[in-house]
């Protein structure tokens, strides 16, 4: 009957753009046999549907139920519209332009599909290096504006052939309307370069797989940004790489071809497998196998773990490809293959990735012996994702490529906000209505280059969003570039300015994510950060409520003789620790081979430059300086992760009995660092150390908050997995819930967060 035709104005938010779902939505409709149109705006999806009630019901509901895998669907908004007058056909019109209410996808490994076309010698797309689909690619990376189409991305030069076309239009396809669509005839191209810039005449892969199999060292061109290869097992090749890129100890990551290819240098453990194939494809953490050291050679010196990724670019795919001797079909890559490559960053010096084909020629000079480089501009800078898995799930410990941009669900909608981090591990955070996006890892602010990246991200993301930010939050410290961009943008825009407190920040984040509100309890466990005193906090209990915090007790107070120095050099913490236990006199004995020791032993007998922390991180440092563990870093938190590796090692050990003391609300670990002053065997009393503060902790809970039944764990201490299994049991085993961090990371890396939750509710509060 005429009465029971309806025509329906549907909304549809969230990530629904760049991920193959105007194409799902006609296939839906087409299949329920409704009239109308689709397209993409700047608020998502918009669906004009024309049909049976029922038959639009239907509709509305597998909308929800079967959107395609890479969509995130925030909501389906239905409403009655005007019938238009038009054909009884669906189909999908062009994009609208507008204020964005709607986000990029994240970029994706390329698809067991489009794999399969890749490695078939008949197919079009044979070795074809930028294949991809609607269900797989890049997005963000590639992406200049919303909606995303193809003129705003960086494929708009690249016109599609006749083929390429016919696919872009065919419903059936499964490249119908994939705004990167391309081949070998139309699309981008590979070259090989050499150092000075000069195309070498071999074909690309096999002459790069090549050179790295000769030792040398090649810049290959990825999603967000350039990596650094060399051959993993050839220890001349990794030293080479060190030296360049001066990164004398810090671990790479290693991609191997599949999981079976990784069973030889790591132990798998439930899960872990499944971690590595996610289509976001983070480099996983993975305790080694006893042979790896000697079969990985430098790769990750002294730790425990080694960082594991899989090919997720077709260009990596052809490497272990080539390297495999071009086998057809996807039957090798079922198969443990050789082929291991180191794959780091392409950032001389700690400054930002790489990403330009002329940036790399000049930034990478002396470091590469060749570029592996393609014609597609990356618009967007975005490192790799690190995490590692644990008895929660997974656990990231730098996230980017793969999670940015998707949004953090927020418990509360309110006015914009920008939040820019803090020092180390920057990353900012934009929310809209409630929705918080936080950036790729920018890094560590100590040279210009990031701190312009810091300026550039806060400036795509706005954009991005489509967002005015009403507040501009940062943390306490003055002296952080963040502190003064944060500062200046809300000068110039005559916005209110709000300080964080860096400890509140981290347990905001968690709090944030879970939805958690009200007054809450949070164990902030980290580095260093500004207290609302001046002084540098790092081990402390808070009662978290909003806007403000309670500051109920702390780590009992160290002195960092030297000041920063200090934070870099584990035996000037343990040269504190032996002060406070009245054993001044072992100082210059212990650490004779430290010229600065009678120097800081007589600024520790006059407290001159020494001022007091209670930073968790350097007790985990004292630890680390007292058994002989590091006396200095090479890189930030390695004295820690050796010392978590070594308590890994050992095994599980009983905590020491009155290891700690609490006074007046503040935990002591002075006992503890009496006991490590006289342990001689490392690795177990770095198991003593783990265990008796996993103790120690639940202890100091117990006194200070009897009756609480939940506590949020935030800070860096928290990415330390032998610290918090302890913890996590002794505390269930009471009845106590840990709530811990899970899209972003417990460390620095997701302070934005935190900061921008707190900012948030301020100004709803007014």
């Amino acid at each position: 009957m005429a009465d029971s035709i309806v025509c329906q104005n549907i909304r549809v938010s969230g990530v629904v753009q760049g991920v193959g779902f105007r194409p799902f939505v006609w296939r839906l409709a087409r299949e329920l046999g409704l009239a109308g149109w689709v397209r993409n705006d700047s608020r998502g999806v918009e669906i004009e549907v024309r049909g049976a009630v029922d038959q639009v019901k239907a509709l509305v509901q597998r909308i929800e139920q079967e959107a395609p895998p890479l969509a995130r669907i925030n909501s389906v908004v239905a409403r009655a519209a005007t019938p238009a007058r038009g054909n009884d056909g669906f189909v999908i019109i062009d994009s609208r332009s507008g204020r964005a209410a709607t986000m990029i996808g994240h970029d994706t490994a390329v698809c067991r599909d489009c794999l399969a076309e890749m490695f078939d010698p008949g197919s079009r797309r044979w070795r074809y290096a930028f294949t991809n689909c609607t269900n797989c690619g890049p997005r963000y990376t590639i992406s200049r504006g919303l909606p995303y189409d193809r003129v705003r991305t960086s494929l708009k030069p690249f016109a599609m052939c006749p083929k390429c076309q016919c696919e872009y239009r065919r419903p059936e396809d499964r490249r119908f309307h994939a705004e990167a669509n391309c081949c070998s005839k139309c699309g981008p191209q590979l070259f090989l370069l050499d150092a000075e810039g000069h195309r070498l005449a071999a074909d690309p892969i096999a002459g790069a797989l090549q050179l790295l199999q000769q030792g040398r060292i090649v810049a290959i061109k990825g999603l967000g940004g350039f990596h650094l290869a060399c051959d993993a097992r050839n220890a001349v090749a990794v030293a080479l790489l060190r030296e360049r890129k001066q990164r004398d100890e810090k671990p790479f990551v290693v991609m191997l071809a599949n999981a079976p290819s990784a069973t030889q240098f790591v132990q798998m453990g439930i899960g872990e497998p499944g971690l590595l194939t996610l289509p976001t494809r983070p480099a996983i953490l993975i305790r080694k196998r006893s042979g790896c050291d000697a079969a990985l050679p430098a790769v990750a010196p002294g730790l425990s773990w080694l960082g594991v990724m899989l090919p997720y670019t077709p260009v990596q795919f052809l490497l272990f490809h080539e390297a495999a001797r071009r086998p057809p079909g996807l039957g090798w890559l079922e198969r443990a293959q050789d082929l291991a490559l180191v794959m780091t960053s392409a950032n001389p010096g700690g400054e930002p990735l790489v990403i330009g084909n002329s940036e790399a020629l000049l930034r990478l000079y002396g470091i590469a012996d060749a570029f592996l480089m393609h014609d597609r501009d990356i618009v967007t800078r975005c490192d790799d994702s690190v995490a590692r898995i644990t008895t929660t799930g997974l656990q990231f410990i730098r996230r980017a490529r793969g999670y940015t941009p998707r949004a953090i669900k927020l418990q509360r909608a309110g006015p914009s906000v920008l939040a820019v981090g803090a020092w180390f591990k920057n990353t900012i955070c934009v929310t809209r209505g409630d929705e918080a996006f936080v950036s790729q890892h920018v890094g560590d602010l100590d040279n210009a280059a990031v701190c312009d990246f810091l300026e550039e991200s806060v400036e795509q993301m706005i954009k991005l969003l489509g967002v005015e930010p009403a507040i501009v939050a940062h943390d306490l410290h003055p002296d952080f570039h963040s502190t003064r961009f944060a500062a200046d943008f809300a000068q110039q825009r005559r916005l209110p300015l709000l300080g964080v407190q860096h400890h509140h920040a981290h347990a905001a984040a968690v709090l944030a994510e879970h939805g958690i509100e009200g007054s809450t309890l949070a164990l902030s466990l980290d580095g260093v950060g500004v207290g609302t005193d001046g002084a540098a906090w790092g081990g402390e209990l808070l009662r978290v409520d909003g806007t403000s915090f309670e500051r109920l007790g702390h780590v009992v107070q160290l002195a960092l003789p030297g000041g920063d120095r200090a934070a870099n050099e584990p035996w000037r913490m343990a040269a504190a620790a032996l002060h406070r236990l009245g054993r001044a006199g072992e100082i210059g004995e212990r650490f004779a081979a430290q010229p600065a020791a009678p120097a800081v032993t007589q600024m520790l007998a006059g407290d001159l430059h020494c001022p007091p922390t209670s930073s968790m991180g350097r007790m985990f440092d004292a630890a680390a300086g007292l058994l002989g563990i590091r006396s200095v870093m090479a890189y930030e938190g390695q004295a820690a992760m050796l010392l978590e590796g070594m308590a890994l090692r050992y095994g599980d050990v009983l905590p020491l009995d009155q290891g700690w003391i609490i006074d007046r609300g503040n935990l002591d670990l002075l006992p503890l660092f009496g006991i490590l002053a006289d342990e001689r065997n490392p690795e177990r009393g770095a198991a003593l150390f783990h265990a008796t503060l996993a103790a120690a902790i639940e202890d100091w809970l117990r006194v200070l908050a009897p009756e609480t039944r939940a506590v949020v764990g935030s800070g860096g201490c928290f990415l330390n997995q032998v610290l918090v299994r302890g913890l996590r049991a002794r505390l269930g085993a009471k009845g106590v819930q840990l709530i811990e961090a899970r899209q972003v990371p417990p460390n620095d890396g997701g302070l934005s967060v935190g900061q921008a939750w707190v900012a948030l509710q301020h100004l709803l509060a007014q």
